[in-house]
């Protein structure tokens, strides 16, 4: 697809968002054909690599951003939508997409991850699921099946697994959908919708690992199977499947979903899918038709409804404070003077074990909270101020209660200069 930047039209490829850093997964994983899925759809999309941001967290999928030809982070363990956020309310003119595999984002991550769908921050995030951790070699996951056998379950996992997208629709994500790594055109076509997405979209890729778990999804993905094991979700149309499109699904009067013979029911008393529909129960229904993927498995978009995307709400409220209040200065000109009125905005304090530029109001909490008076106050302040070429890591012995974590004793305190 063309972009026009100006005056110059700029066909962008998929060499536009390759690096040159070798593609290190195993031979024959799933990630490949994810990584060429999601490079082919951008450049279809017309997207400009500086307009993109890949923010990972750890694990075999957390290598991502390292193969992107545009802005990453590489982030910690199971917090890439919490700095997914960060980054997303900073600079909402960004595209930010958030990639990770099952472990990362259903175990040490799962809270970031579904209040981060909750929220609807504009984030577009991408899990690959391959039922193992493969980057620790081989240990079972929160998707994982009970009785799997591995490394750290040597008589068989007893956990119930996760389904994640039961999980995001019970988070009340605004878009949620699942593909699978071995149909290319599919993934683009997901990809494209989550793009389009305005809010939290969450993607689940039935990705292979060839090493630890190799065939976990092949029942419902080897192409002999999928007639008969896919079944491919499209908005408005009746939910049909099957060599000959002989077996459809049906709501029960208890409003769960099976599977018939369309012959035996007729067409009409199948579901027709809204991916739409405000309340998700349908959505959540469909989702939970397979118990694993071994049964016939639902794949496409689940649901796409339109709700106030977090970050728009929060400078919403930052805009009609600024109207009541005004703008308010963070850093003071003058660091020295007058303390603020009492029922006025509060002084900015440094809390213990921070670094940020040494121009703030010099003022001392009245008890034990972490804070401190900066060392430079008295003298700086009596001549031209604190210098703001600096930062201050400041750490106070306060003994209170509510204090951060420290050392107990007398207030330390240190600067550092910057170039």
């Amino acid at each position: 697809m063309s972009e026009t930047n100006g005056t110059t039209a700029v066909k962008l490829g998929r060499k536009d968002f390759q690096t040159d850093q070798e593609v290190r997964w195993c031979p024959g994983c799933g990630d490949y054909s994810i990584l060429a899925a999601m490079q082919l759809e951008l450049a279809d999309l017309g997207v400009r690599p500086e307009n993109l941001v890949f923010v990972s967290g750890i694990g075999c999928a957390a290598r991502f951003p390292y193969y992107m030809n545009t802005y990453g982070v590489h982030s910690i363990h199971g917090r890439a939508p919490a700095v997914a956020t960060g980054v997303a309310l900073a600079r909402p003119d960004l595209d930010v997409w958030v990639i990770g595999g099952d472990g990362d984002m259903l175990s040490i991550g799962g809270n970031h991850l579904i209040h981060a769908l909750r929220r609807n921050v504009d984030l577009k995030i991408i899990m690959f699921n391959n039922q193992i951790y493969g980057l620790t070699k081989g240990q079972y996951s929160p998707t994982s099946e009970v009785g799997k056998i591995t490394k750290s379950s040597p008589f068989g996992s007893l956990d119930t697994p996760f389904n994640p997208v039961s999980v995001a629709l019970a988070a009340e994500a605004t878009f949620v959908a699942r593909t699978h790594d071995m149909d290319r055109k599919h993934m683009m076509e997901v990809f494209r919708r989550a793009h389009d997405h305005k809010g939290a979209a969450f993607v689940e890729i039935y990705q292979n690992c060839n090493v630890f778990n190799d065939g976990a999804f092949e029942a419902v993905t080897a192409r002999d199977n999928r007639a008969d094991m896919m079944i491919d979700v499209k908005h408005g149309q009746p939910i049909r499947f099957g060599k000959e499109r002989e077996k459809g699904v049906v709501a029960t009067g208890l409003g769960e979903l099976e599977i018939v013979d369309v012959a035996e029911v007729g067409e009409d008393r199948l579901l027709v899918h809204d991916e739409t529909r405000p309340d998700p129960t349908l959505a959540f229904a469909l989702s939970r038709l397979a118990d694993s993927p071994t049964q016939p498995t639902p794949m496409g978009v689940f649901r796409a409804v339109d709700r106030p995307v977090y970050g728009d709400a929060l400078n919403s409220q930052i805009a009609a404070a600024q109207e009541r209040q005004g703008r308010g200065e963070a850093h003071p000109q003058n660091p020295s003077a007058t303390p603020s009125p009492r029922g006025s905005a509060p002084p900015i304090m440094v809390p213990a074990r921070s670094a940020m530029p040494c121009a703030w109001p010099h003022r001392q909490k009245r008890s034990g909270a972490g804070f401190t008076r900066c060392p430079l106050a008295s003298s700086a302040a009596s001549t031209s101020g604190p210098r703001r070429d600096s930062t201050c890591v400041v750490s106070s012995g306060s003994p209170g209660r509510n204090a951060p974590m420290r050392k107990r004793g007398r207030s330390i305190a240190s600067c550092m200069s910057r170039p």
